[in-house]
């Protein structure tokens, strides 16, 4: 496919990579001749220096035979700009990042009346994912599927859990809770384990389960389950914003610290019910004073990076709070990955995640069967959604007996609202929704799991 992005900022290489990784025909557009040479030079792709409301500079970039035009400039107004001119040069899909939160309540109106596929607010989806982690606070990460039925939950395995040094069948026997372990990450390996596998403290291990059943896997190993009741904020911005607002709702306590008297005034306004502190977090008696030590969530949303990792390592050595990091720069992602920050949030990879999940849908056409798509264990894997079709050759099936591709699993089966934690002997049946995890990161459609494709 023919994919246009405008912005070469941290959000749109990001896009760019994800998508140039999958062999799609990428053209970037940049105001900035130096940005444009930089993501061209390192990846794949055509580089257009110019202005992407410009039907010039769109025609440069073959708007006339473009499929997809991804809009993620600074400016939430430019990026609609740049989707009205490509829709009537091409009316191709459209996308835009919005991001400003006086458009948040507007967002269907604007999607409908413009005709885009799609709106993303990067600062809304992340704080909606920390919000998620704070209610769970024993899960690392979490994401949903089916309407919120069914989970996947990544954790760290303790060395004082009841489970450490068991195998999976031994956990099974010991747990009367319906769950499932869909992934293990020991060190650099990941793992898609069976019955024998055992696990070891320090695995990062993902479950699936509905969240009924996910509360009582965690309890039933000794893990927190109840959603925190207080939270440390440091940083002002949008995300602050965003996140505040959703931890008010459900009754948890926040507070804020930010550096911008003018921010703290409009925070103050925005967030009656949250306690606003104007001062600098990256002092580390402040943050003592403001009783970080007994804290039960602490959350770094600054715009630098380097300043929210050594708050974050700072909360993790004088506190037992659930530690969120928010990482805006992923050049370093491995190394990162690395430290011990807690739960860590990358705004710009869960833009790219969005996107990649309608392009692959896209590029599927009619037979899309697609429904959710998330990266887990670290981006090293997906965790997909997909409806099975009448005409499935699964359908009436029972999963061991589906000639699937390799390191691929079907964890869960979503048959009109009843949650099926799967086994070889569960039947798959066409109208079903089923959850697959693999490794494998270029499946667009269900039928790319078998090992002999469907025609």
């Amino acid at each position: 496919m023919v994919v246009i992005i405008v912005g070469c900022g941290k959000t749109g290489r990001s896009i760019a990579e994800q998508l140039n990784d999958e062999e799609h025909d990428i053209v970037v557009i940049d105001k900035n001749a130096e940005v444009v040479e930089s993501i061209s030079g390192s990846l794949d792709v055509l580089g257009v220096v110019g202005h992407g409301a410009s039907y010039s500079v769109l025609s440069e970039a073959g708007i006339e035979n473009a499929d997809v035009l991804i809009a993620v400039t600074e400016s939430d107004e430019l990026n609609l700009l740049c989707c009205m001119m490509a829709k009537k040069s091409r009316d191709c899909a459209t996308i835009a990042r919005v991001r400003n939160p006086i458009y948040h309540e507007e967002i269907a109106f604007i999607r409908e009346e413009l005709g885009l596929a799609m709106i993303i607010n990067p600062e809304h989806a992340a704080a909606t994912e920390m919000a998620r982690i704070l209610r769970f606070p024993s899960a690392i990460n979490i994401e949903t599927f089916s309407k919120g039925r069914i989970e996947i939950l990544e954790f760290e395995l303790p060395a004082s859990s009841v489970i450490a040094d068991k195998s999976l069948a031994e956990i099974g026997r010991m747990i009367s809770s319906d769950f499932l372990m869909c992934a293990v990450e020991r060190g650099d390996d990941l793992v898609i384990p069976n019955g024998n596998f055992v696990l070891k403290a320090g695995d990062k291990i993902n479950i699936v389960a509905t969240p009924a059943n996910s509360r009582a896997f965690f309890k039933s190993i000794g893990l927190e389950t109840n959603q925190v009741r207080n939270a440390l904020i440091v940083g002002g911005g949008i995300v602050a914003y965003h996140l505040a607002s959703q931890l008010i709702s459900v009754g948890i306590e926040v507070k804020i610290i930010e550096r911008s008297m003018a921010r703290c005034e409009e925070l103050s306004r925005l967030l009656p019910k949250a306690t606003i502190i104007h001062a600098d977090a990256t002092n580390q008696e402040l943050l003592i004073e403001e009783d970080i030590e007994n804290c039960e969530a602490f959350v770094t949303l600054t715009g630098i990076d380097e300043g929210n990792i050594i708050m974050s390592l700072f909360a993790k050595n004088r506190s037992k709070a659930k530690v969120i990091t928010k990482i805006n720069r992923i050049n370093f992602y491995d190394i990162i990955e690395k430290f011990n920050l807690g739960s860590i949030i990358y705004p710009k990879f869960i833009t790219a995640e969005y996107i990649l999940r309608y392009v692959r849908a896209l590029q599927s056409g009619k037979d899309n069967n697609m429904i959710t798509l998330h990266k887990i264990v670290d981006q090293r894997a997906e965790a997909l959604e997909f409806k099975v079709p009448d005409n499935s050759s699964m359908a009436g099936k029972a999963i061991e007996d589906i000639d699937l591709k390799p390191n691929i699993l079907i964890a869960c089966v979503n048959r009109k609202g009843k949650i099926i934690i799967s086994n070889g002997k569960t039947i798959i049946k066409a109208g079903d929704s089923i959850i697959v995890v693999t490794r494998d990161t270029n499946l667009r459609n269900i039928k790319d799991i078998l090992r002999h494709k469907e025609g």
